[in-house]
């Protein structure tokens, strides 16, 4: 356990928020290459943004098998910067200062790691390994989105980026698109001639009061986060603006729900005499792995041979597998011992992290 929680320290002490992998990167290429991991980074970063791109690896097996994917993200949340993991007498790990610890998803990198390097120590036979460590997973997984994925030949992966106790896992997860409509009203004088106005906050408002939110129907969620409009009280505003996002296991729901909520704004806000617009980017598209698939119940068998319960349920959370899922790739998304992720109170616990390294130790040496 010793090594585990040397690197899960060294590589959550670098600071790597989202668009700023560099430094996390290179460490991570040195150590991948100590490994006998030939490796390649795309150039994802260019496209987005960001100072790094996705990195690639390959690590031949002497098993007869096709390969396997393994993937975790390299970026973080904020706070992010500083980090200064702590392991705790009980085995829990924390920041000791006031910044997520970095667990997602460095937690998962380093099992990939440790897995690995105990194969290789020990000669034991594993099948094929391709690696892909995205950027800015936190951002809509827009590393992967742009991503190489040409380069990847695996049809089957795990994915090392759930919350949770190890045994869970999810075999679906959400279509989710995010929202802007701008409702354009009429300025005028609030005080000398409201009546020459048509007040954009208020049609907005009359539309946003007739759109159910939350779970207006079963397994579809609607949330309207962001509400901006007006320059000054003196001015009746002639702009407002509405963001929001839609979320489901079903993609054709989500589409059908973000129809209605267009119905809705333009019915109310052309009552008004305002006019509106319309436009939505789908940030993730849902998949599902069925249950009977043999990345599942490869896991299963695994699980079960380590006497680790297991748990498979659909998440309503994104992650790089949405993207794995659209160029063919059946993916299951795996704990990998991350709490509280998200939060300045997120910590981990290195006697899950070290079952979860043996749990994927099981995985790449099934027959």
């Amino acid at each position: 356990m010793n090594r585990l929680w040397s690197t899960f320290s060294a590589l959550t002490s670098i600071d790597s928020v989202s668009f700023e992998e560099r430094e996390f990167c290179d460490e991570l290429k040195r150590r991948l290459h100590d490994l006998g991991v030939e490796t390649y980074e795309d150039e994802a970063g260019i496209k987005i943004g960001g100072n790094c791109g996705n990195l690639f690896g390959y690590l031949p097996g002497k098993l007869s098998k096709p390969p396997l994917l393994l993937s975790a993200h390299m970026d973080t949340v904020e706070p992010g910067r500083g980090k200064q993991p702590t392991l705790l007498d009980e085995g829990r790990i924390v920041s000791a200062v006031d910044t997520v610890l970095g667990a997602d998803d460095v937690a998962g990198i380093a099992i990939i790691l440790e897995a690995l390097t105990r194969l290789k120590e020990s000669n034991t036979i594993f099948r094929p390994v391709e690696l892909m460590f995205p950027v800015a997973e936190e951002r809509y997984c827009l590393g992967s989105a742009q991503g190489e994925m040409s380069r990847i030949t695996a049809k089957e992966g795990y994915i090392l980026d759930l919350a949770g106790n190890i045994g869970e896992a999810a075999n679906a997860a959400p279509t989710l698109i995010s929202f802007t409509i701008t409702v354009q009203g009429k300025a005028a004088h609030a005080g000398f001639a409201p009546k020459d106005g048509i007040h954009a906050i208020q049609a907005a408002a009359v539309a946003i009061a007739k759109t159910p939110l939350g779970e207006p129907i079963p397994g579809v969620t609607v949330n309207i986060g962001v509400i901006e409009g007006g320059q000054a009280t003196n001015i009746v505003p002639e702009i407002c603006r509405v963001v929001g996002e839609i979320r489901s296991l079903s993609h054709e729901k989500v589409m059908n729900q973000w129809q209605t909520i267009q119905e809705t704004f333009t019915t109310e806000v052309e009552a008004i005499g305002a006019a509106v617009s319309f436009q939505e980017n789908i940030e993730m598209t849902a998949f599902e792995t069925p249950l009977d698939a043999p990345v599942v119940t490869r896991f299963q068998k695994a699980c079960e041979e380590l006497d680790i319960p297991v748990n498979i349920k659909p998440t309503l959370g994104a992650s790089d597998q949405n993207n794995f899922a659209l160029h063919g790739i059946q993916g299951f998304v795996i704990a990998c011992s991350m709490h509280e992720v998200h939060s300045t109170r997120e910590f981990t616990r290195l006697s899950e992290m070290e079952q979860c390294v043996e749990l994927l130790m099981k995985l790449l040496t099934e027959d």
